[in-house]
Order: structure tokens, then C-alpha cells, then sequence
């Protein structure tokens, strides 16, 4: 049903300009809604193949210690983080074609002093951003660092990265 999204806006967008008499030369399309939307679809999806990862890798670990979790956070209903041995990746809606990825650990006698996060043993990622480009026909491609990215390589990129530091 999602997929005709696109053509119910066209008919509001319709009935718009016939019930103003005014021709909309935008004619139901709204690229920062789009984008808003693709974004927050991307978000969603991420979420359900880590979840996904997640619940493989616990199965096929013998041993319930260090098993991988996946929360949602609370900036939007499709932020989420993987926790696992006091590490956390998070994966967050920056903007409307943009998410944030940061990798961080906080020890367990951590006490931060200002100014000198670094030193206390907390590890933090440099956030690294996924961000939509226009394609031809409206289409929104997703990149990293200029590239197009595919999504199962994404995943399976992250989680080999988050499972190899987070066995420390």
C-alpha cells in the first residue's frame, strides 16, 4: 500500500487546485517530504536487518555471554543502537537524507571530567554519514563518502565492526 503513496498525493493535490482554482506548478510533489520519507524508511529498514543479524548471531553463539542487543532510542521511532559488553553503535536521523553512525564505549568506572572524555576509557567513532543524492526520475540513491552504497554490505560492514570491537 506504501507504494501508492505517491499517487494518493497527486489526487489531493488535485482536488487542491480544483476546489482553489489556483494551478500548483509543484503538482503534489514535495521533494523535502520525500526525502523526510525515504530516510526515515531507510532508518526502519536498517533497523529490522540488524535485528535480524542480531538474532542470528545469538542463536548461533553457544554461550548466552556477550549476546548482541538492539534498542530503539528516543529522537524518532526508527533510532536505534546495538549494545553488546558496554559498547554501543548508534544509528540515528540527522536530517532528511542523512544518518548518523557512531561507535562508543564507556567503562565501567567511568567518571567523565570536562574536557577530558578521551582519556577516562571512553572510545568514540568519528560519526561516519550515509546521505541521499537525487538520481534520475526522483530517485534517491543512498552514499557514503560520495559512493553508492548497497544495503546488505552496509549491514554486513557495521556488524563484523561492532561484533570485532565489542569482543574486547
Amino acid at each position: 500500500m506504501e507504494k501508492i503513496t505517491w499517487i494518493k498525493d497527486l489526487v489531493k493535490s488535485e482536488q487542491q487546485m480544483e476546489e482553489s482554482g489556483l494551478i500548483d506548478m509543484s503538482y503534489g510533489y514535495d521533494a523535502n517530504r520525500v526525502l523526510a520519507q525515504e530516510t526515515l524508511q531507510f532508518l526502519l529498514q536498517l533497523k529490522t536487518e540488524f535485528v535480524d543479524s542480531a538474532s542470528a548471531f545469538n542463536e548461533l553463539k553457544p554461550s548466552p555471554l556477550g549476546r548482541v542487543k538492539v534498542y530503539g532510542i528516543a529522537k524518532t521511532h526508527a533510532d536505534f543502537m546495538l549494545f553488546r559488553n558496554g559498547f554501543k553503535m548508534i544509528f540515528t536521523l540527522k536530517a532528511p537524507g542523512q544518518i548518523g553512525v557512531r561507535f562508543n564505549f564507556i567503562g565501567t568506572n567511568y567518571i567523565p571530567a570536562p574536557g577530558n572524555e578521551t582519556q577516562a576509557g571512553n572510545q568514540l567513532m568519528e560519526e561516519q554519514l550515509v546521505e541521499a543524492k537525487w538520481g534520475p526520475f526522483g530517485e534517491v540513491i543512498w552514499t557514503f563518502q560520495g559512493q553508492p552504497i548497497k544495503f546488505e554490505y552496509m549491514v554486513r560492514h557495521y556488524m563484523t565492526l561492532f561484533l570485532r570491537e565489542s569482543a574486547k
